[in-house]
């Protein structure tokens, strides 16, 4: 197995492992409802060796391996796409791993008050906005790098503690019991969180470098 070198200095596997989960023989399927930053997405499996296919389609996505569920823009659009399609009603169901992707993360909250927002539900902690804070010299939203701490789950093997990580975003989730891994920004709360086949993070991992393309390829692995 060959390895990288990511930017904190540590080594980072450079093979992507074959795809195939309870039989199925769907690939990699990022969900395309409008609403989410697919095309840099796609690349960045295809840097992987992966052939992510974009699809709409309910049948397609159960049928996949593995599920990217993206996210870009304001929750209640995004929310009111995803009805469009039928896919709110689709997603909570599916068995296969599943990763949310910045407001993909955010939708599968219960809640979110950006728009008055309600949430597929799948995680338990209700999604916030940053409070403007200038005396803190905290800036909404949120753009640039920021460390991930207290990582935790298979999604982050071979990741190390501070790893910095690619974040645009105003709204949050707190730290909830769901949670695992953290980020500061004026407070403390969950970057990424996981409930038995769903992942989600804040952060972008197809932006992120060698640490975010490691945890692309350990999704991959789940």
């Amino acid at each position: 197995m060959n390895e990288i070198r990511n930017s904190n200095n540590a080594s980072v596997s450079n093979s992507t492992p074959p795809l195939g989960v309870g039989g199925r023989s769907g690939g990699i399927v990022i969900i395309n409802y409008g609403a989410g930053n697919i095309q840099s997405l796609k690349f960045a499996f295809k840097r992987l060796g992966v052939d992510a296919v974009l699809s709409h389609d309910a049948e397609e996505i159960r049928n996949a391996d593995r599920v990217i569920f993206p996210g870009v823009g304001e929750a209640g659009s995004a929310m009111a796409k995803l009805k469009d399609t039928g896919l709110d009603q689709v997603i909570p169901t599916l068995t296969q791993p599943v990763l949310g992707i910045c407001l993909g993360m955010q939708l599968m909250c219960n809640s979110s008050t950006e728009g008055n927002t309600k949430g597929l539900g799948i995680f338990d902690v209700d999604v916030i906005r940053f409070p403007l804070n200038p005396k803190e010299g905290i800036k909404v939203p949120q753009i640039g790098w920021n460390q991930i701490t207290d990582l935790k789950s298979e999604l982050f093997k071979g990741i190390p503690e501070a790893s910095f990580m690619y974040l645009v975003h105003s709204f949050y989730a707190p730290q909830c019991s769901e949670a695992i891994a953290f980020t500061e920004y004026g407070r403390k709360y969950a970057s990424a969180l996981q409930k038995n086949n769903f992942y989600g993070v804040q952060f972008h991992p197809e932006k992120s470098a060698k640490v975010g393309e490691q945890i692309l390829k350990n999704f991959l692995s789940i």
